[in-house]
Protein backbone atom coordinates (compact mmCIF):
# COMPACT_ATOMS: atom_id res chain seq x y z
CA UNK A 1 0.00 0.00 0.00
CA UNK A 2 1.37 3.67 -0.92
CA UNK A 3 2.39 6.01 2.09
CA UNK A 4 -0.33 8.43 2.67
CA UNK A 5 1.53 11.21 5.34
CA UNK A 6 5.12 12.10 5.78
CA UNK A 7 6.55 14.71 7.97
CA UNK A 8 9.04 17.36 7.15
CA UNK A 9 11.89 17.55 9.74
CA UNK A 10 14.75 20.26 10.10
CA UNK A 11 17.55 20.32 12.17
CA UNK A 12 18.95 23.94 11.65
CA UNK A 13 22.85 23.55 13.33
CA UNK A 14 25.48 26.57 13.38
CA UNK A 15 26.87 25.22 9.87
CA UNK A 16 24.23 22.82 8.06
CA UNK A 17 20.67 22.84 8.04
CA UNK A 18 19.66 19.14 7.36
CA UNK A 19 15.93 18.92 6.03
CA UNK A 20 14.25 15.18 5.43
CA UNK A 21 10.70 13.75 4.66
CA UNK A 22 9.97 10.98 7.07
CA UNK A 23 7.00 8.61 6.60
CA UNK A 24 5.35 7.50 9.90
CA UNK A 25 7.41 4.25 10.87
CA UNK A 26 10.39 6.54 10.86
CA UNK A 27 12.06 5.94 7.23
CA UNK A 28 13.66 9.01 5.90
CA UNK A 29 12.24 8.85 2.18
CA UNK A 30 14.86 11.65 1.08
CA UNK A 31 16.93 14.32 2.59
CA UNK A 32 19.24 17.25 1.55
CA UNK A 33 20.96 20.21 3.62
CA UNK A 34 21.55 23.64 2.86
CA UNK A 35 24.37 26.14 4.68
CA UNK A 36 23.27 27.79 7.89
CA UNK A 37 24.30 31.43 6.63
CA UNK A 38 26.35 33.62 8.71
CA UNK A 39 24.95 36.87 7.54
CA UNK A 40 22.03 37.32 9.59
CA UNK A 41 19.28 37.71 7.01
CA UNK A 42 16.66 35.82 8.88
CA UNK A 43 14.32 35.94 5.63
CA UNK A 44 17.14 35.21 2.91
CA UNK A 45 17.44 31.98 4.90
CA UNK A 46 13.54 31.47 4.93
CA UNK A 47 13.10 31.55 1.47
CA UNK A 48 16.10 29.65 0.94
CA UNK A 49 14.74 26.79 3.70
CA UNK A 50 11.32 26.84 2.16
CA UNK A 51 12.68 26.39 -1.38
CA UNK A 52 14.53 23.57 -0.41
CA UNK A 53 11.27 22.33 1.08
CA UNK A 54 9.81 22.32 -1.72
CA UNK A 55 12.34 20.77 -4.13
CA UNK A 56 12.08 17.78 -1.49
CA UNK A 57 8.58 17.66 -1.49
CA UNK A 58 8.42 17.58 -5.04
CA UNK A 59 11.18 14.93 -5.79
CA UNK A 60 9.10 12.32 -3.26
CA UNK A 61 6.10 12.99 -4.90
CA UNK A 62 7.61 12.29 -8.21
CA UNK A 63 7.51 8.41 -6.22
CA UNK A 64 3.95 9.03 -4.68
CA UNK A 65 1.57 11.08 -5.97
CA UNK A 66 -0.74 10.34 -3.26
CA UNK A 67 1.58 11.48 -0.58
CA UNK A 68 0.43 14.39 1.60
CA UNK A 69 2.18 16.33 3.82
CA UNK A 70 0.94 16.42 7.86
CA UNK A 71 3.68 19.09 8.56
CA UNK A 72 7.25 20.61 9.56
CA UNK A 73 8.70 20.02 12.42
CA UNK A 74 11.83 21.70 13.85
CA UNK A 75 14.44 21.47 15.90
CA UNK A 76 17.13 24.19 16.91
CA UNK A 77 19.10 25.67 19.33
CA UNK A 78 17.60 28.22 21.43
CA UNK A 79 14.48 27.60 20.20
CA UNK A 80 10.82 28.72 22.24
CA UNK A 81 8.33 25.65 21.56
CA UNK A 82 5.13 27.98 22.99
CA UNK A 83 5.91 30.76 20.84
CA UNK A 84 7.82 29.29 17.87
CA UNK A 85 10.62 31.79 17.99
CA UNK A 86 14.64 31.13 18.16
CA UNK A 87 15.55 33.50 21.17
CA UNK A 88 19.26 34.65 21.33
CA UNK A 89 20.77 31.24 19.80
CA UNK A 90 24.70 31.55 20.57
CA UNK A 91 26.15 29.28 17.36
CA UNK A 92 23.51 31.15 14.86
CA UNK A 93 23.90 34.36 13.25
CA UNK A 94 20.70 35.98 13.75
CA UNK A 95 20.01 38.55 16.31
CA UNK A 96 17.48 38.30 19.38
CA UNK A 97 13.85 36.55 18.98
CA UNK A 98 13.53 35.19 15.16
CA UNK A 99 10.08 35.08 15.09
CA UNK A 100 10.88 31.56 12.15
CA UNK A 101 7.46 29.46 13.33
CA UNK A 102 5.46 32.27 11.99
CA UNK A 103 7.87 33.01 8.74
CA UNK A 104 7.69 29.70 7.69
CA UNK A 105 3.57 29.79 7.36
CA UNK A 106 3.90 32.41 5.20
CA UNK A 107 5.17 30.38 2.67
CA UNK A 108 3.36 27.27 4.02
CA UNK A 109 -0.63 28.38 5.04
CA UNK A 110 -1.86 25.10 3.99
CA UNK A 111 -0.08 23.02 6.70
CA UNK A 112 -1.69 22.33 10.41
CA UNK A 113 1.13 21.91 11.89
CA UNK A 114 4.53 23.62 11.76
CA UNK A 115 6.22 22.83 15.02
CA UNK A 116 9.74 23.55 16.68
CA UNK A 117 11.88 23.16 20.01
CA UNK A 118 15.42 23.15 20.46
CA UNK A 119 17.50 20.02 19.29
CA UNK A 120 17.12 18.16 22.62
CA UNK A 121 13.36 18.20 23.33
CA UNK A 122 13.68 17.02 19.29
CA UNK A 123 15.93 14.17 19.85
CA UNK A 124 13.09 13.02 23.14
CA UNK A 125 10.09 12.71 21.13
CA UNK A 126 12.27 11.10 18.18
CA UNK A 127 13.26 8.45 20.70
CA UNK A 128 9.26 8.09 22.07
CA UNK A 129 8.13 8.09 18.34
CA UNK A 130 10.55 6.09 16.56
CA UNK A 131 12.82 4.81 19.04
CA UNK A 132 13.33 2.89 22.53
CA UNK A 133 11.23 4.27 24.35
CA UNK A 134 7.93 3.69 22.41
CA UNK A 135 5.19 2.78 24.92
CA UNK A 136 7.21 4.53 27.65
CA UNK A 137 5.13 7.66 29.65
CA UNK A 138 7.68 8.85 31.72
CA UNK A 139 11.57 8.61 30.58
CA UNK A 140 14.87 11.23 30.03
CA UNK A 141 16.73 11.84 27.78
CA UNK A 142 20.64 13.11 27.87
CA UNK A 143 22.22 14.47 24.28
CA UNK A 144 26.25 14.10 24.98
CA UNK A 145 28.04 16.09 22.66
CA UNK A 146 30.27 19.38 22.77
CA UNK A 147 27.42 19.87 25.24
CA UNK A 148 25.23 18.15 27.60
CA UNK A 149 21.02 18.51 26.32
CA UNK A 150 18.66 17.01 28.01
CA UNK A 151 14.64 16.06 27.21
CA UNK A 152 12.48 15.39 29.81
CA UNK A 153 8.74 13.47 29.13
CA UNK A 154 6.01 12.81 32.13
CA UNK A 155 2.87 11.04 31.45
CA UNK A 156 3.40 10.95 27.94
CA UNK A 157 4.44 14.96 27.03
CA UNK A 158 7.46 16.51 26.88
CA UNK A 159 8.10 18.98 30.06
CA UNK A 160 8.41 22.57 28.48
CA UNK A 161 7.77 24.44 31.55
CA UNK A 162 6.19 27.75 31.75
CA UNK A 163 8.38 29.81 29.12
CA UNK A 164 9.40 26.89 27.32
CA UNK A 165 12.86 26.58 28.54
CA UNK A 166 12.51 23.52 31.05
CA UNK A 167 15.10 20.52 30.85
CA UNK A 168 18.39 21.60 31.13
CA UNK A 169 19.94 18.72 33.13
CA UNK A 170 23.20 19.41 31.76
CA UNK A 171 23.07 23.05 33.63
CA UNK A 172 22.50 21.71 37.05
CA UNK A 173 25.21 22.23 39.44
CA UNK A 174 27.79 19.09 39.64
CA UNK A 175 31.01 20.87 41.31
CA UNK A 176 30.28 23.90 43.14
CA UNK A 177 32.84 26.23 42.14
CA UNK A 178 34.38 23.89 39.33
CA UNK A 179 35.19 24.30 35.96
CA UNK A 180 33.84 27.39 34.20
CA UNK A 181 31.04 25.76 31.72
CA UNK A 182 30.09 26.82 28.04
CA UNK A 183 27.52 28.76 29.45
CA UNK A 184 30.25 30.80 31.59
CA UNK A 185 28.63 29.53 35.35
CA UNK A 186 31.26 27.29 36.87
CA UNK A 187 30.52 23.60 38.45
CA UNK A 188 27.62 22.65 35.71
CA UNK A 189 27.58 18.81 34.60
CA UNK A 190 28.14 19.90 30.75
CA UNK A 191 31.34 21.05 32.25
CA UNK A 192 32.24 17.32 33.43
CA UNK A 193 30.26 14.93 30.80
CA UNK A 194 30.15 16.51 27.66
CA UNK A 195 33.18 15.28 24.92
CA UNK A 196 34.23 18.60 25.58
CA UNK A 197 34.43 17.25 29.43
CA UNK A 198 36.21 14.45 28.55
CA UNK A 199 39.02 16.33 26.77
CA UNK A 200 39.67 18.38 29.81
CA UNK A 201 39.29 14.96 32.53
CA UNK A 202 42.47 13.73 29.88
CA UNK A 203 44.10 16.68 30.42
CA UNK A 204 43.93 16.95 33.51
CA UNK A 205 45.29 13.78 34.49
CA UNK A 206 47.94 13.34 32.17
CA UNK A 207 49.40 16.71 34.07
CA UNK A 208 48.48 15.21 37.33
CA UNK A 209 50.08 11.60 36.69
CA UNK A 210 52.96 13.27 34.64
CA UNK A 211 52.27 10.71 31.89
CA UNK A 212 54.51 11.22 28.91
CA UNK A 213 53.75 7.48 28.05
CA UNK A 214 50.33 7.94 27.71
CA UNK A 215 48.62 7.26 24.12
CA UNK A 216 46.84 10.59 24.84
CA UNK A 217 50.34 12.36 25.82
CA UNK A 218 51.42 13.84 22.60
CA UNK A 219 47.80 14.95 21.20
CA UNK A 220 47.37 18.62 21.01
CA UNK A 221 44.15 20.49 23.02
CA UNK A 222 43.29 21.34 19.32
CA UNK A 223 42.55 17.77 17.54
CA UNK A 224 41.89 15.28 21.05
CA UNK A 225 38.61 14.13 21.23
CA UNK A 226 35.80 11.78 22.60
CA UNK A 227 37.19 9.59 19.89
CA UNK A 228 40.77 9.39 20.59
CA UNK A 229 39.83 8.94 24.24
CA UNK A 230 37.83 5.93 23.23
CA UNK A 231 40.40 4.60 20.91
CA UNK A 232 43.16 4.70 23.22
CA UNK A 233 40.56 2.84 26.20
CA UNK A 234 40.38 -0.15 24.33
CA UNK A 235 44.11 -0.51 23.99
CA UNK A 236 44.43 -0.45 27.48
CA UNK A 237 45.78 3.18 28.46
CA UNK A 238 45.33 3.88 31.81
CA UNK A 239 44.48 7.42 31.52
CA UNK A 240 42.10 7.16 28.65
CA UNK A 241 40.38 4.58 31.09
CA UNK A 242 40.25 7.07 34.15
CA UNK A 243 38.98 9.43 31.96
CA UNK A 244 35.58 7.33 31.42
CA UNK A 245 35.34 6.20 35.12
CA UNK A 246 35.31 9.99 35.80
CA UNK A 247 33.25 10.93 33.25
CA UNK A 248 30.66 7.85 34.74
CA UNK A 249 30.81 9.18 38.24
CA UNK A 250 29.99 12.44 37.20
CA UNK A 251 27.25 11.46 34.74
CA UNK A 252 25.55 9.30 37.55
CA UNK A 253 25.40 11.50 40.02
CA UNK A 254 23.38 14.11 37.63
CA UNK A 255 21.20 11.01 36.51
CA UNK A 256 20.63 10.21 40.16
CA UNK A 257 19.43 14.22 40.81
CA UNK A 258 17.55 13.32 37.69
CA UNK A 259 15.88 9.98 38.96
CA UNK A 260 14.89 12.26 42.35
CA UNK A 261 13.14 14.92 40.64
CA UNK A 262 11.23 12.61 38.29
CA UNK A 263 11.29 8.95 38.98
CA UNK A 264 11.37 8.16 35.21
CA UNK A 265 11.13 4.73 33.75
CA UNK A 266 14.44 5.01 31.98
CA UNK A 267 17.04 7.65 30.76
CA UNK A 268 18.51 7.11 27.33
CA UNK A 269 21.89 8.42 26.38
CA UNK A 270 23.17 9.70 22.86
CA UNK A 271 25.31 11.19 21.49
CA UNK A 272 29.16 10.15 20.05
CA UNK A 273 30.23 9.23 23.84
CA UNK A 274 27.91 6.74 24.17
CA UNK A 275 29.48 4.78 21.22
CA UNK A 276 31.85 3.44 23.88
CA UNK A 277 29.47 1.22 25.21
CA UNK A 278 30.13 -0.07 29.06
CA UNK A 279 32.89 2.04 29.18
CA UNK A 280 30.62 4.57 29.86
CA UNK A 281 27.55 2.83 30.61
CA UNK A 282 28.90 0.88 33.54
CA UNK A 283 30.52 3.45 35.83
CA UNK A 284 27.42 5.69 35.20
CA UNK A 285 24.95 3.22 36.14
CA UNK A 286 27.11 2.08 39.23
CA UNK A 287 27.27 5.50 40.39
CA UNK A 288 23.83 6.55 39.62
CA UNK A 289 22.72 3.46 42.10
CA UNK A 290 24.98 4.33 44.54
CA UNK A 291 23.51 8.47 44.57
CA UNK A 292 20.08 7.12 44.45
CA UNK A 293 17.96 7.34 47.99
CA UNK A 294 17.33 3.22 48.35
CA UNK A 295 13.43 3.13 47.46
CA UNK A 296 14.98 4.63 43.83
CA UNK A 297 17.66 1.86 43.91
CA UNK A 298 17.53 -0.56 40.72
CA UNK A 299 14.35 0.70 39.32
CA UNK A 300 15.55 2.88 36.26
CA UNK A 301 17.26 1.62 33.49
CA UNK A 302 19.86 3.45 31.60
CA UNK A 303 19.73 2.75 27.74
CA UNK A 304 21.55 3.84 24.74
CA UNK A 305 19.21 5.66 22.19
CA UNK A 306 18.03 3.30 19.02
CA UNK A 307 17.91 6.70 16.89
CA UNK A 308 20.73 6.35 13.79
CA UNK A 309 22.99 9.08 14.98
CA UNK A 310 23.10 10.70 11.88
CA UNK A 311 19.63 10.02 11.03
CA UNK A 312 18.30 11.18 14.52
CA UNK A 313 17.74 14.98 14.03
CA UNK A 314 15.85 14.46 11.18
CA UNK A 315 13.71 11.99 12.98
CA UNK A 316 13.54 13.62 15.81
CA UNK A 317 12.01 17.11 14.39
CA UNK A 318 9.89 15.12 12.12
CA UNK A 319 8.27 13.58 15.36
CA UNK A 320 7.23 17.19 16.55
CA UNK A 321 4.62 16.97 13.57
CA UNK A 322 3.34 13.68 14.85
CA UNK A 323 3.15 14.36 18.02
CA UNK A 324 1.28 18.17 17.37
CA UNK A 325 -1.08 16.21 15.40
CA UNK A 326 -2.37 13.84 18.39
CA UNK A 327 -3.90 16.94 20.63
Amino acid sequence: MSIKKAAIGIDIGGTNTVIGVVNPEGKIMVKSSINTPGHGDVGKYVADLSEAVNELINSVKLLNDELEIAGIGIGAPGANYYTGTIEYASNLSFDGEVPLVKLLRGYFPSLNAIVMTNDANAAVLGEMIYGGAKGMKNFVMYTLGTGVGSGVVVNGDVVYGSDGFAGECGHTMLVPGGRPCGCGTPGHLEAYCSATGMKRTAFELLAHYNDCNSLLADKSYRELDSKMIFDAAVKGDKIALEVFEKTGWWLGIGLADTVHYLSPEAIFLFGGPTAAGDLIFKPTKESMEKHLLPFYKNKVKILPSELKPGDAAILGSSALVWKELEK
